[in-house]
């Protein structure tokens, strides 16, 4: 049996460390931070976040291919601007490697130019560092940071949930950029791991124009969306509570879809439990909307391949998967 601790990351301990920054600055929260302008008479508030790639990066060096890991990192960044109601509007990189190679290092920023162009940001610069020694041949590491603006009226908190509320599910396109560590664990074979690698690299979806879609669709029912969770480690049951009232919780019907093929593969293999699937994974699930009961045949229609996954109800500030 294989988990997520046992592969090198401890899920409950980082919980404990967010909660611990939360304590010291209130800013600190969500899926972004918003900061009200005050030249807009706090109209408006200026909204980021920062991200990266994590261990994917491992099969993109064995691999050697560089040239979708730049749309993950975007992705991981403006999903979360997202989940505040944000429109993004520019994107920074920070590419760090012990020696520079020109060839991969264009294809990286390739990757990086293609996630803005899905996420509807500018990349507006970053910062590129050599650092001889620290690396080893052939690897780097990737960090974006993401800023964007949001009418303070129309931003996303959760406090207009309500039991009775319905959960629809934007289907991901695999692993996203989440659960390398226990997948690599489980992969530890190089042949196995290379038989696999192509499907891994799957870039993480960037949910950018269907929100857009999802939300001007509501508008002209008059609805719209009630809140947005973008399921990254600690799969739904970590992330969904994240956008709900303390005061309620959610059920997820696991028959509304079908989780993706690949993640039954690695479950397989690695003998992983069926709820340590649930913390590690995002399941097929990579973004959840909340709606009112009355907007989902829109929302269904706005957006094609979109499921009703579950409903919000009243309780603990946490996920039932039935």
């Amino acid at each position: 049996m294989t988990t997520y601790k046992k592969s090198g990351v401890d899920i409950k301990l980082s919980d404990k460390f967010t909660e611990f920054l939360e304590k010291k600055s209130k800013a600190i929260g969500g899926f972004a931070g918003l900061l009200p302008i005050a030249e807009t008479k706090n109209q408006y508030s200026l909204v980021a976040s920062t991200d990266g790639v994590g261990t994917k990066l491992k099969l993109a060096f064995l691999l050697d291919r560089h040239n979708t890991i730049g749309i993950d990192l975007v992705a991981m960044c403006v999903n979360d601007l997202l989940c505040c109601g944000a429109r993004p509007m520019i994107f920074l990189d920070y590419y760090a490697t012990g020696k520079l190679d020109l060839a991969r290092s264009k294809k990286i920023i390739e990757g990086i130019m293609e996630g803005c162009r899905q996420g509807e940001s500018v990349l507006l610069g970053g910062e590129t560092a050599e650092m001889p020694g620290f690396y080893q041949p052939g690897e780097y590491d990737l960090a974006g940071f993401s800023v964007g603006i949001v009418k303070n009226s129309a931003a996303l908190d959760g406090k207009k949930v309500r039991p009775g509320d319905v959960l629809i599910g934007l289907r991901s396109t695999g692993f996203h950029s989440n659960g390398f560590s226990l997948i690599r664990k489980i992969l530890d074979d190089r042949k196995l791991l290379k038989k696999y690698a192509a499907r891994l690299l799957t870039p993480t979806k960037i949910y950018v124009k269907d929100i857009n879609k999802l939300r001007s669709a509501l508008r002209k029912k008059k609805y719209d969306v009630l809140a947005l969770a973008h399921i990254t480690g600690s799969g739904i049951p970590g992330n969904l509570p994240r956008v709900l009232p303390k005061s309620m919780g959610a059920v997820v019907r696991t028959d509304s879809w079908k989780v993706p093929v690949i993640m039954r593969e690695i479950q397989r293999l690695g003998s992983i439990p069926e709820p340590e699937m649930w913390d590690s994974f995002n399941m097929g699930i990579g973004m959840i909307a909340v709606v009112r009961k009355e907007a989902v045949k829109t929302g269904l229609s706005a957006l094609k391949g979109s499921v009703v996954i579950g409903e919000v109800v009243k309780g603990k500030n946490e996920v039932v998967i039935k």
